[in-house]
């Protein structure tokens, strides 16, 4: 079993997690109910085959974790793409992929206050959106400052009750659609032959994918991982899979139940209850409240703390290696777990959500700007693959090391080439920025270095 000593790290964190930890990990970071929140924008963009748009996103995603699997067994160390990137290709380009998946990583909390925020105070509207991205934050500063089993044993907690509200709705769909409630054809949200084309297709799955980002957060717990490293890939892998089906269930029980469907493909959900009234308009509005409420605490509580957890061992990650400020390496002695930049997560999220939270827009403009950010990065990793195994070691497995990151990286720019160009413009500001500050280091003589491998 590879070693983070072996890489000229020292091990600092508590290897305590299991595949079971690792996949719960995963599935709460994705948030088994993800499409409640996004469903409308889907469902309009799609032109109501938004279990196609995540079919498609499924498929970007599945040979995404294939090349996270690769890179994590042979590079089991916190960092994520950073640390594939970086010691797959080279230090710079690492830098590079993990400036890009910090413009998920970072963004992704704020994103997921707010959305949670806006949710709350419309059912307690004497509290303001702010103070409830305040509360969220607070908390799960609190619960990721007491250690990695802490988070784990809460996020057990959650995926459970999240799954239960599924079920309920999933139950109460499946009696309203045995009644004659549906309002089109039962293959239509999978395949519409007047609505269809390539660009619809992946315009939509370009934001579908936000469901899906999460699963490789599971590879930012590389050196809390108590199993050997082929477990972690595997976790990522299963995490994908299982929330693949759900996700593709739920959207398509909901597509079939929305109760005004030229409407919202023609104006867009401009209120983001589309999913809700879908459920209302299956069980009533006590179904409608409860899928809502259970949307708010999963995004707000449950996936936020996972987030913050994964966005943290990024931070430590780059900042050990000396490409971020080194207080950011700084782990609690007695918690083990990387303190000042769980804080610094926190304070950020905290700037952002509350920042946001006076936008009309800016659910939206942060989702947009989370998505490009992660399919930047993932194109590296796909590319690392390549270099690492087929380049430099000469691997004969060309499925796994050359042909499915070559298909993946396809399908990844096809999504990209299709997200909003508002996010295509401030995404590209963005890494023009990380090369700025890369050539900068170049100047000062802070050339990007990496432990060397301790033979």
């Amino acid at each position: 079993m590879s070693t983070v000593e072996q890489f000229g790290y020292r091990q600092e964190l508590q290897r305590s997690l299991g595949f079971a930890d690792l996949m719960i990990y995963g599935l709460i970071f994705m948030v088994p109910i993800a499409p409640f929140g996004i469903f409308g924008n889907v469902f309009a963009i799609s032109h109501g085959m938004v279990a196609l748009a995540y079919v498609v996103g499924l498929v970007a995603m599945a040979f995404t974790a294939l090349s996270y699997a690769q890179m994590a067994r042979a590079f089991p160390m916190a960092g994520s793409v950073y640390t594939y990137a970086g010691r797959g290709i080279a230090a710079p380009v690492g830098f590079i992929a993990g400036w890009a998946i910090l413009l998920d990583y970072v963004l992704v909390p704020s994103l997921l206050y707010l959305v949670a925020g806006v949710a709350m105070n419309s059912f307690v509207p004497v509290v303001p959106v702010w103070a409830w991205v305040v509360a969220f934050v607070v908390l799960n500063t609190v619960i990721n400052y007491l250690g990695i089993q802490m988070t784990a044993r809460i996020t057990r907690i959650m995926l459970v009750a999240e799954l239960a509200v599924l079920a309920v709705f999933l139950v109460v769909g499946g009696i309203a659609l045995a009644q004659g409630k549906a309002q089109t054809g039962a293959l239509t949200p999978l395949f519409d032959s007047s609505a269809f084309s390539l660009s619809v297709v992946f315009a939509a799955a370009s934001v579908a994918v936000l469901s899906f980002l999460g699963f490789d957060g599971i590879s930012t717990l590389a050196e809390e991982n108590k199993e050997d490293a082929r477990r972690l890939g595997r976790a990522m892998v299963a995490a994908l899979a299982v929330a693949a089906v759900l996700f593709v269930v739920q959207t398509w029980v909901a597509a079939l139940l929305a109760p005004d469907r030229a409407k919202l493909i023609a104006e867009g959900d401009l209120t983001g209850n589309a999913f809700y009234d879908a459920a209302a308009f299956a069980g009533g509005p006590w179904l409608a409240v409860l899928c809502a409420v259970a949307t708010a605490i999963a995004w707000g509580f449950a996936n936020s703390l996972v987030a913050q957890a994964a966005t943290s061992r990024l931070l430590f990650a780059m900042a050990r290696d000396r490409q971020l400020p080194s207080f950011l390496a700084r782990v609690d002695p007695r918690h083990r777990v990387p303190v000042n930049a769980t804080l610094v997560v926190a304070v950020l999220s905290l700037a952002i959500g509350i920042f946001m939270s006076t936008r009309s827009t800016g659910i939206g403009e942060l989702a947009s700007l989370v998505n490009f950010g992660a399919m930047t990065a993932f194109l590296l990793l796909h590319v690392s693959v390549v270099v690492h195994y087929v380049v430099r070691r000469r691997s004969g497995n060309y499925w796994a090391h050359l042909l499915a990151p070559a298909i993946g990286f396809a399908v990844l720019v096809a999504v990209v080439i299709n997200q909003n160009v508002a996010a295509q413009w401030v995404g590209g500001i963005w890494l023009a920025l990380g090369l700025i500050v890369l050539g900068i280091s170049y100047l000062l003589g802070r050339r990007p270095v990496l432990p060397a491998e301790v033979k």
